[in-house]
């Protein structure tokens, strides 16, 4: 089932704008949700669009935030989401850095009482326009169990770096600090279909290739996946991302991090507000010449294109290589929707009485 990108934005657009987001933020919002499904990163575009309605159906989510700026110096921030959308948050707080940045060389935001705030790659890419490198992390929801451990601890806890060349296309880093995102296994549950192994493991910390493993009881895991294979290096990556984000913001942090799922209870004795983000923003010239960086970040794009390859592969991927030309694909012929999220789609719709144009 295909969909044209200018079909499903109106679609989105009305779905915020009927939860009471103003023009702006519902356009901020849309753009930053719907920037997953054109780059191919599924699990965390209009897939996700219901659960931010039950957020706001529950309470969790304020379509009209006071976003304020609570502490700041020439570099740092620190900003209140007023219980916002993510998707209207982040954007906010990364325009703060990249702000800063340009007086001063970096700029730094930490971010408390927001909410899911889409990929984290699309944040960081806003600096790219200004001859800056962007940073977006986040925390999340406690589904990822530490290296020889059975209890839910870190989210999925995504890092993106965004670097500018020249004429070459940017390096553009998105990964989860886990094997695979918690998205990632929404879809197979979808597609009735095994997890890979090293993805997630049982109640009792034994293995599993079970795709609903988190319904019962299971835990997404490090990556690396278990230590012998460097589960310890994902766990630190995942722990450096929630301190950045949350200690550091005054967000809730580790278990207390709030669920996504309205429908999951709130952890008890929160010692934050809300989900945490992290931005940074680095002015390029303010270590060397722009065109200069540019240019050597040419030539080391092209030269890590030419490595030679192993045997069955055509050629080594940049890091945002094929979210690229996924998006340009998907740009010119329709994203493409499973069922179960079409009918999903169509259901809220109905909510609002907006129709989805397939």
């Amino acid at each position: 089932m295909i969909i044209q990108y200018h079909n499903l934005y109106q679609f989105t657009n009305s779905v915020f704008l009927a939860m009471g987001c103003s023009a702006a933020d519902a356009a901020t919002a849309t753009n930053a949700l719907l920037a997953a499904d054109a780059r191919g990163i599924d699990s965390h575009g209009v897939a996700r669009l219901s659960g931010y309605v039950r957020l706001w159906e529950a309470g969790r989510i304020n379509t009209n935030p006071q976003i304020s700026i609570t502490h700041q110096t020439p570099s740092t921030a620190v900003i209140d989401g007023g219980k916002g959308l993510g998707l209207v948050v982040a954007p906010f707080a990364m325009q703060v850095a990249i702000e800063k940045a340009g007086k001063v060389g970096t700029g730094w935001v930490s971010v408390r009482n927001s909410n899911h705030f889409g990929i984290a790659g699309y944040h960081a890419m806003m600096a790219l326009q200004h001859d800056m490198i962007g940073m977006a992390m986040t925390n999340a929801s406690a589904l990822v169990a530490p290296t020889f451990s059975i209890e839910r601890m870190l989210g999925t806890n995504p890092i993106a770096v965004a670097i500018p060349a020249g004429v070459q296309p940017p390096f553009v880093a998105d990964f989860a600090t886990t094997t695979a995102a918690n998205g990632k296994l929404e879809i197979l549950q979808r597609k009735k279909q095994d997890a890979p192994e090293g993805w997630v493991q049982a109640k009792d910390g034994g293995p599993s290739t079970n795709a609903n493993e988190l319904k019962q009881g299971g835990a997404l895991l490090p990556l690396g996946s278990d230590r012998e294979h460097g589960s310890h290096k994902g766990y630190a990556l995942g722990s450096i991302v929630d301190i950045f984000s949350a200690v550091l913001s005054g967000a809730s942090y580790g278990p207390w991090a709030p669920p996504f799922p309205a429908y999951v209870p709130m952890p008890q004795n929160m010692p934050g507000e809300g989900l945490g983000h992290f931005f940074g923003a680095m002015r390029i010239d303010a270590f060397r010449p722009a065109d200069e960086f540019k240019q050597h970040m040419d030539n080391w794009i092209t030269r890590f294109r030419s490595a030679k390859t192993a045997e069955g592969h055509e050629k080594v991927l940049i890091p945002g290589d094929p979210e690229r030309e996924m998006e340009t694909q998907r740009m010119q012929h329709g994203i493409p929707l499973e069922p179960s999220v079409a009918e999903d789609l169509s259901a809220t719709g109905k909510k609002f009485g907006i129709h989805l144009p397939l």
